[in-house]
């Protein structure tokens, strides 16, 4: 490089410093135009199109429905002709004991199988992750998620014929001369009754989450580990759960804002077999109070009044989960 040479690029330099101006490194980056986006992506927006009527006609348009809730709703007179009554439903569903008997049986039961359905996924998922022959791993896997796939009528009608009065284990156990309660008609056992339904069914579809979040984690880590000393247990705490944390926490939160959701096909099957003081939750309220008696301006302001806490719910542990530095549901960019 010539004397001159240097000269001019310290010449440069200097007039860049004293400007405040720091040199880009490439070509300018062009934001592209909404219509230009729109142009390049046309293929995926028409693939998603089907996607987004199904959602409107099927989950949105229903929701101008609600309107009924302000209304003294009749089905022969329609939404337009039938009188509102502002928010005397409201009243109704907040001073009747028969809505608060379903939501402190919702809140029972989602706190139980938080505390005893949720966790079994994860530990399903660690304990495949640890089988070494992909092919042990792969049948045991869709033998537990096989399951899923099965009907509540089906699940019921297994139990049933297992758990029932006049089932298998009932036969053997008077075979020998003893003597076991119903446990399908036992409103004391009931709510481990569900809860072991759903483990039996959904638990095994749940692995697939977890094995999908521990496929990302990088072997390297692993070995790392063992050369250092760390036992299975180590290795587990400080790799594997970390791995998982996001996707737990996500599930979780969808949990709680599903909290007041709880199956209603399964409970609405055994309602009649242990009564409606253990098995009445918010949508079986609704659905006898809507569609058995009638009452459809009250059903729709109890699920309307059931849809506004799911919303709380879930933006409350959204917001708990930004503040523990994770992304949630959503987060804002």
């Amino acid at each position: 490089m010539t004397a001159t040479t240097r000269g001019e690029g310290t010449h440069r330099t200097g007039r860049t410093r004293r400007s405040g101006r720091v040199a880009q490194s490439g070509p300018p980056v062009r934001h592209r135009s909404a219509w230009s986006r729109i142009k390049r992506d046309r293929s995926l927006l028409i693939m998603t199109i089907p996607v987004i009527v199904l959602l409107g006609v099927f989950a949105y348009v229903p929701m101008l429905g609600n309107v009924i809730a302000w209304q003294d709703y009749s089905p022969y007179v329609g939404i337009l002709d039938s009188p509102f009554v502002g928010w005397w439903n409201f009243e109704r569903v907040f001073t009747n004991p028969l809505f608060w008997d379903a939501v402190r049986n919702t809140l029972v039961i989602t706190a139980f199988q938080l505390v005893f359905f949720f966790p079994i996924p994860i530990v399903l998922a660690l304990l495949l992750n640890s089988v070494i022959t992909p092919a042990i791993r792969t049948t045991i896997q869709s033998v537990v998620y096989l399951p899923h796939f099965f009907s509540w009528v089906l699940v019921v009608t297994i139990f049933q014929q297992l758990l029932g009065g006049a089932g298998q284990l009932h036969r053997i156990l008077a075979d020998n001369g003893i003597a076991m309660p119903d446990i399908m008609t036992n409103p004391d056992t009931f709510l481990v009754l569900i809860t072991a339904q759903s483990v039996w069914k959904d638990a095994g579809w749940g692995i697939i989450i977890f094995l999908a979040a521990l496929s990302t984690v990088d072997p390297a880590l692993y070995e790392a580990s063992v050369m250092d000393g760390a036992n299975r247990w180590r290795r587990i705490w400080h790799i594997t759960l970390p791995a998982l944390r996001p996707v737990i926490i996500l599930l979780l939160i969808l949990r709680l804002g599903d909290a007041l959701t709880v199956g209603f096909e399964q409970l609405i099957l055994q309602r009649g077999a242990v009564g409606a003081g253990v098995a009445e939750v918010l949508d079986t309220f609704v659905y006898y109070q809507g569609v058995i008696n009638g009452d459809w301006s009250f059903a729709a302001a109890a699920g309307l009044v059931k849809g506004i806490v799911s919303l709380i719910l879930v933006l409350g542990a959204n917001k708990i989960a930004h503040v523990f530095g994770e992304a949630g549901v959503y987060k804002r960019a």
